[in-house]
């Protein structure tokens, strides 16, 4: 299978699927991850300009950790709308990437980017699938099963499917080790260890199903959209 990971900032796809990405790319699938935002206000000292392109790098280092295609949106942090031209970006993204299952934010997600992106990789992995909407690449044939990952700390989130990551904590840790410019900043500034705060959740939702670690999801339910086999791994 094809698999892309949409996340609304460079981080948001380590700490919240990354381990489920390195099982599929395990089994021998292809995996992509696309960033939304260039995460530009993600510190209080690093100048923006500077620090979207330091986030650019590090996104691509966590992303060649797991084998991963990276697609780099560089919308502005915080300033990503569901308008026009933004759809019609998602729609070219869902048909260079033409995934057989996608997984992004839940829509119930606490930051609004997040909320944002849920909504255009709803709308444009279906839109990509339509002859007549005209992007620079080909229409899709795929209407993808689309899954909904977890929230920080597990926040206004039930999951309905669980995977497996205890094989894979360490190279998940590693992803999200590779955006420094976060872990240092949210320790030094914030008294956050981010490596702690995404093992300890991943440690509650493998209590959840019995394992050491694992990340939650619930798939989306709608019409077309329904896979009879589980296609996570």
């Amino acid at each position: 299978m094809r698999v892309l990971a949409v996340g609304a900032h460079p981080d948001d796809i380590e700490i919240l699927c990354a381990g489920t990405l390195l099982r599929y790319a395990q089994d021998g699938h292809d995996v992509s991850m696309a960033v939304a935002t260039n995460g530009e206000q993600g510190h209080a000292i690093i100048e923006p300009p500077e620090l979207a392109e330091i986030r650019k790098v590090e996104a691509q280092a966590s992303a060649d950790l797991c084998g991963a295609e990276l697609f780099w949106l560089g919308f502005p942090d915080e300033f990503i709308y569901h308008d026009h031209d933004t759809r019609m970006r998602f729609i070219e993204l869902m048909r260079q990437a033409r995934p057989d299952v996608v997984i992004t934010h839940n829509p119930q997600d606490y930051h609004m980017d997040h909320r944002i992106v849920s909504e255009l990789v709803f709308v444009s992995s279906f839109l990509a699938t339509v002859p007549h909407v005209i992007t620079a690449s080909p229409s899709t044939t795929v209407n993808p099963p689309l899954y909904y990952m977890d929230s920080l700390a597990g926040a206004n989130f039930v999951p309905t499917e669980y995977v497996d990551i205890s094989g894979v904590i360490d190279r998940k840790e590693a992803m999200l080790n590779c955006h420094q410019s976060q872990t240092k900043w949210l320790k030094d500034h914030d008294n956050i260890d981010v490596l702690e705060f995404m093992r300890s959740q991943n440690r509650f939702r493998g209590l959840s199903c019995s394992v050491p670690y694992a990340e939650g999801f619930a798939r989306l339910d709608a019409w077309g959209r329904n896979p009879v086999t589980r296609v996570l791994p």
